[in-house]
């Protein structure tokens, strides 16, 4: 499984070079004349995206170095790359689908990553048609050529088991193009492949906005609440650093809340420097999609219900045959402690 030979491939990198240089971009988010006041965290996110808006509410508005984190965000561009920054010790944290935590642990890691805060309990990605339909339906899928996600991934995996809800089989039913990089498939779209595409934010308002597409259904909406992307570190860095944990849980926390107590509107301003290149009304207009769909979880905690609806997940899409155990990769401590603050 494609999956499953990144992860070797990760294991293997950070066994050997112990740190990655250049993995991703960083960006020093803390005041300089507070840093030796700090406890230095570096977090690495899977990709720099209005989708988990909680995050960088938290870091706008100061709450990480409020709880005494100097935070260095790192853009890994890739679950692969996130996962090894980690392993490697070029990260202290991880941000990205908790499915990589699996394939990790059953990679034979001794140090494994464990999940200890869910953000996203929505998928975040919509299918875009080329032209308007007001009533769709799945069925509409059928004998058409799909521009999807990479084989193995949670975006692709997603997709299929809605597809799989609707008894409409991936492999016989319609075509699936894998073969566009991510990112890529938008603009592949407007160049004309594909009857359909499934893109995340902004690309789906962005085709809205040149008419070349338009969102028909709401991948989110379709698979239920997924934990989709959760927070991770390696065993012994929890084991070692609690309070720093602790600390980072408790920032995101509040910005959960905040979020959960803000309007659209507001909610866009927080993240705007996060994101200088997009208009503030197309900001607006992301963000109110995913407020609609209930994307953000009000709390940081990963439920065991969860965690088995992503291992069904997995199965169904044949890249899982060992299931891993609740307890062994979600710790709910620091997010339950995060509350009670």
């Amino acid at each position: 499984m494609k999956k499953r030979r990144w992860i070797c491939l990760a294991l293997t990198a950070a066994l050997t070079i112990g740190m990655l240089a250049g993995c991703g971009q960083k960006k020093d988010l803390s005041d300089g004349g507070e840093k030796k006041k700090l406890q230095k965290v570096t977090l690495n996110e899977v990709a720099h995206s209005i989708f988990y808006a909680p995050m960088y509410v938290a870091i706008e508005e100061g709450y990480f170095r409020e709880e005494g984190i100097d935070l260095t965000l790192v853009t890994g561009f890739g679950a692969d790359k996130t996962v090894t920054a980690v392993l490697a010790g070029e990260a202290d944290i991880g941000f990205m689908g908790s499915e990589s935590t699996i394939y990790t642990k059953n990679g034979g890691a001794e140090d494994y990553l464990i999940n200890f805060a869910q953000l996203t309990q929505r998928a975040g990605n919509f299918l875009v048609a080329r032209e308007p339909i007001e009533n769709f339906e799945w069925d509409m899928l059928k004998g058409k050529k799909v521009l999807g996600g990479r084989a193995g991934g949670m975006p692709e995996m997603v997709f299929e088991y809605i597809l799989k809800q609707h008894n409409i089989d991936p492999t016989e039913d319609l075509s699936i193009d894998q073969s566009i990089d991510f990112g890529s498939t938008a603009a592949a779209f407007s160049g004309g492949q594909g009857d359909f595409t499934v893109e995340f934010e902004p690309h789906a308002t962005a085709l809205e906005q040149k008419g070349d597409g338009y969102v028909v259904a709401s991948l989110g909406e379709e698979s239920g609440y997924v934990p989709y992307t959760a927070f991770s570190a390696k065993k012994s860095y929890l084991e070692a650093h609690p309070d720093t944990v602790q600390a980072f849980v408790n920032a995101l926390q509040r910005g959960m809340e905040k979020v959960s107590q803000s309007t659209p509107e507001e909610i866009a301003k927080m993240i705007a420097p996060q994101f200088p290149e997009t208009d503030e009304a197309v900001l607006t207009a992301i963000v109110r999609r995913y407020v609609e769909q209930d994307t953000w979880k009000t709390d940081l905690i990963f439920s065991e219900d969860a965690f088995v609806l992503l291992q069904d997940i997995l199965e169904e899409g044949g890249e899982l045959t060992n299931r891993v155990a609740y307890e062994d990769l979600v710790n709910t401590e620091f997010a339950k402690k995060a509350l009670e603050r």
